[in-house]
């Protein structure tokens, strides 16, 4: 069976980028977020003592389950040496990931969150005349109303910045590498240096120049053109934020992760 590594963190920060110059590759399968987490989690409500099957099963049962759930959905790409899953809900369920893989890292991609909501906002202006999925019409109206969205415990930004934050002070924290979004587009080569010494790999000669993906369908079901397309070469872009200065310095102090202070984890950050 292949070995598992996980791609987590916060959403605009660089995940579909990681994924698409990891997949060069040709040791490795990484792609854009999977359902296995999803998956998961449905089996364990299904199995658990709020479902009428629960007198069925143990929790060895459970865990064969959500183990032979990995194994059927990656079935079909030709057992590859490593194989990255992408979800945002993998910090939150480190204790589950522990008891199925003994040896596992999680590669978290983090940038400054009040550039990430700049990106949701430049996503958002980009579609006018397509509403989608992400607001509804009582909170889209405004940058305020849209900001606040993404960052309540339900939103795009803040149920993963809160999962982040548990697995950054949690117990199994030194199974994290945090890759700060500016750095990777900045200094590609050394950062990938860097992920290759914590999973244990030899490193690979990347192609900064000719990166490739898209997930076209799964974005257009969304009603968000282009959220998970990266460009073809990495470089880092400077730019004026289009959020008020406000809100910019509203969540900009959000970056918990440049204190190292009580955590186990490794960071690629600037400090």
């Amino acid at each position: 069976m292949s070995q598992f590594h996980f791609i987590s963190g916060l959403p605009r920060s660089g995940s579909t980028l990681l994924a698409g110059l990891l997949r060069q590759n040709p040791r490795f399968h990484a792609a854009m977020s999977s359902p296995v987490s999803n998956l998961m989690n449905s089996i364990l409500e299904q199995t658990g003592a709020g479902s009428e099957f629960y007198s069925f099963f143990n929790a060895d049962k459970r865990k064969r389950l959500c183990k032979s759930l990995f194994e059927a959905y990656y079935a079909e790409e030709e057992n590859p040496p490593i194989i990255f899953d992408t979800s945002r809900a993998w910090t939150a369920r480190l204790h589950q990931l522990v008891e199925l893989f003994g040896d596992f890292k999680v590669i978290c991609c983090v940038r400054n969150p009040a550039w990430i909501m700049d990106s949701f906002e430049r996503i958002h202006r980009k579609n006018p005349f397509d509403y989608s999925r992400m607001f509804s019409a009582g909170n889209r109206a405004t940058v305020y109303s849209r900001c606040e969205t993404l960052a309540n415990s339900n939103g795009a930004l803040g149920g993963a910045w809160t999962a982040l934050k548990e697995a950054y002070y949690g117990d199994f924290s030194d199974r994290l590498l945090l890759i700060d979004y500016q750095l990777l587009t900045q200094h590609p080569s050394r950062t990938l240096e860097l992920l290759y010494q914590f999973i244990g790999e030899d490193f690979y000669q990347h192609d900064f120049d000719n990166v490739e993906y898209e997930a076209t369908e799964f974005d257009q079901q969304l009603g968000v053109r282009d959220l998970h397309t990266v460009q073809r070469k990495v470089e880092f872009s400077p730019r004026r934020s289009l959020l008020p200065p406000d809100l910019f310095n509203k969540y900009q102090d959000m970056a918990f992760w440049q204190d190292t202070t009580g955590t186990a984890a490794s960071t690629i950050a600037p400090r």
